[in-house]
This record gives structure tokens, C-alpha cells and sequence, in this order.
């Protein structure tokens, strides 16, 4: 009988007990901020990722090399209607040899597609288990969390070192935070269509494109899921201004925070400001994309990219 239950799978050359020994150190590829033991039946531990998500996880299978299952005793999330939408699922990590590869099958036994959270959280699980977990097991290194207390710092101090001339812009939307998050990730649905490369995880690189050979490309330095994603600027081509690569060092940030029911999205240009040559086409610019074309997406699935 086919199942709606999420599942991936892939397959490494290392062996089961290298893959078992990888899933069960859960701080190396999901988060530095679990809490507890990980590596035996019945021990429990607590996943917690900001405001944003917190688990606690039951070990009730614990087969060496073959198998592990986790058992969701608790679950929160802030981006569902139903705060608790995880709580009592399963997730599991089977184990077994195909020839000289190793296969690992994830399942997340009642995540199904009629869930609240189902293509947010299947894409998350996507990064960690295939991205994440599988460097793990083949390098060494896999892509966790980090630890909460490093993101708050970073925040504090981009938000110290803000100017109040940057350019900022603001508006409060009735969508949740993961809504608007996802959205400003898409950014050929809003701002161009001629956009290359890639736009989601930490050290994404894309570039937008104008015409007339007027284009930026944008390394993506923070992104915390639901709640902020900041670009840096590393190379740009203005045409139409004097010093042509006058955006080169300046950052975009969005940040995401619920308010009274809704979402607030803050915009801020860092490093545009009013001496700049660009000040006035520029935040022009900014108030038609992001007012004009990405309010309208995040609402109503429709933007005004430039094509």
C-alpha cells in the first residue's frame, strides 16, 4: 500500500555502521542546539531552532547499523496554525547494504501532505538529510544549526551597525512568517525573471539581471528560516551611474517578525543612503519591487518581476 508519509533516501560508499554512527550524532548535521543524549533506546533529547521550532524526541528503535526511530513526544511550531503539529509523528532512519553502497531510507511517518507544514518542512528535512547528514557520513562535516546564542550576536551586531539613513521599508501582511520567508526566496517571482544561480541556504549566489547590462550578484550570508535573510552585494554593473559599481559591500536584509496576528517584513538597503549617486533611482527602485511586486506575491501568489 503506498504511503503519503515523507521519505528520501540515498545511497554513500561508507559503511551501515559509519551511516548509523553518522544519524546518531544529530548535533553534526541537524543542530548544534539539541540538548541531551542521542545514541541510545529510550534516551530523550530537545531540538530548539530560535522562536521558531522547538522538538522533543523519544529514541524507541535502536537497532545498531540497520535502524533508528524517533518517537515526536512534544512538538512547536510558530508558523502553524496548529502549534503542535508534529506531536506524536515518527521519524525514521533505516539502514541497509545495496552491493558495495550503503542506502539510508528517511521517513517522517505521518508528515503527509495534508499537514500545515508539509512542503516547509519537507524541504527542510530535504537540506538536512541529503545535504547535510549525507556530508556528514562522506566528509566528515555536515551543515547543523549552529548554535543559537552565534546567530543572536551576528543579528545584534548587524543591527547595531545599521545607519538610520540606510534605506528601510516595512509593511504588515496577514500571511504567516513562513509565507513570507518562502516568498523572498523566490526572487525571479518578484523583482526579475532574469535571475542565475541559486538564492535559499547560507553561501547562495545569484545574480539579478536588468538589460542593458545592468545586473548585481549577491552572495547569501544569513538566512534563518522564518525570520531573517541578508545578502551581500559582491559585484554589480549600473550603467547609468557614474561610479558603476557603487553597490559593491552593501547588504540587503529582510527581517521577518510576527506582530498581533500578522507578519511585519522590514526591508533595509545597508550602505544605500542619500549621498549615494543611486539614492533616489534606487529607492524608487526598491519601493516598486517590494511594495509594488513582492507585497502582492506573498498575498495573492502574483508578483510584477521585471522580464
Amino acid at each position: 500500500m503506498k504511503t503519503q508519509d515523507f521519505t528520501i533516501s540515498f545511497l554513500v560508499p561508507q559503511s551501515a555502521g559509519e551511516v548509523f554512527n553518522a544519524v546518531n550524532n544529530v548535533r553534526g548535521w541537524w543542530s548544534e542546539q539539541v540538548e541531551g543524549k542521542t545514541g541510545a533506546l529510550g534516551e530523550v533529547f530537545n531540538y530548539h531552532y530560535q522562536d521558531v521550532h522547538r522538538s522533543r524526541m523519544k529514541i524507541i528503535e535502536f537497532i545498531p547499523n540497520e535502524k533508528v526511530v524517533w518517537l515526536v513526544e512534544a512538538n512547536y511550531f510558530n508558523f502553524t496554525r496548529d502549534h503542535a503539529e508534529w506531536t506524536n509523528t515518527k521519524i525514521s532512519f533505516e539502514i541497509a547494504s545495496k552491493g558495495d553502497q550503503t542506502e539510508l531510507v528517511f521517513t517522517h511517518i505521518g508528515l503527509v501532505p495534508t499537514e500545515e507544514c508539509y512542503d516547509i518542512c519537507t524541504d527542510a528535512w530535504t537540506n538536512y538529510i541529503r545535504g547535510s547528514l549525507k556530508n556528514l557520513i562522506t566528509t566528515g562535516k555536515g551543515k547543523p544549526n549552529p548554535y543559537q546564542a552565534s546567530i543572536d550576536s551576528a543579528e545584534k551586531m548587524k543591527r547595531d551597525s545599521q545607519s538610520s539613513q540606510d534605506y528601510s521599508i516595512s509593511f504588515l501582511v496577514d500571511r504567516a512568517p513562513a509565507s513570507v520567508y518562502q516568498a523572498i526566496t523566490e526572487v525571479d517571482q518578484w523583482w526579475s525573471t532574469h535571475v542565475k544561480g541559486t538564492s535559499k541556504d547560507v553561501g547562495d549566489e545569484f545574480s539579478v539581471g536588468f538589460g542593458n547590462d545592468h545586473f548585481s550578484t549577491r552572495t547569501v550570508s544569513a538566512a534563518v528560516p522564518f525570520k531573517r535573510i541578508e545578502w551581500r552585494i559582491t559585484d554589480c554593473h549600473l550603467p547609468f551611474l557614474k561610479d558603476q559599481e557603487e553597490w559593491i559591500g552593501t547588504e540587503n536584509i529582510f527581517d521577518i517578525h510576527p506582530e498581533n496576528g500578522k507578519t511585519r517584513l522590514t526591508f533595509t538597503h545597508i550602505g544605500l543612503q542619500p549621498a549615494m549617486e543611486c539614492y533616489d533611482v534606487c529607492t524608487k527602485g526598491w519601493n516598486q519591487f517590494i511594495e509594488g511586486s513582492l507585497l502582492p506575491y506573498i498575498l495573492e501568489g502574483t508578483g510584477k518581476p521585471l522580464e
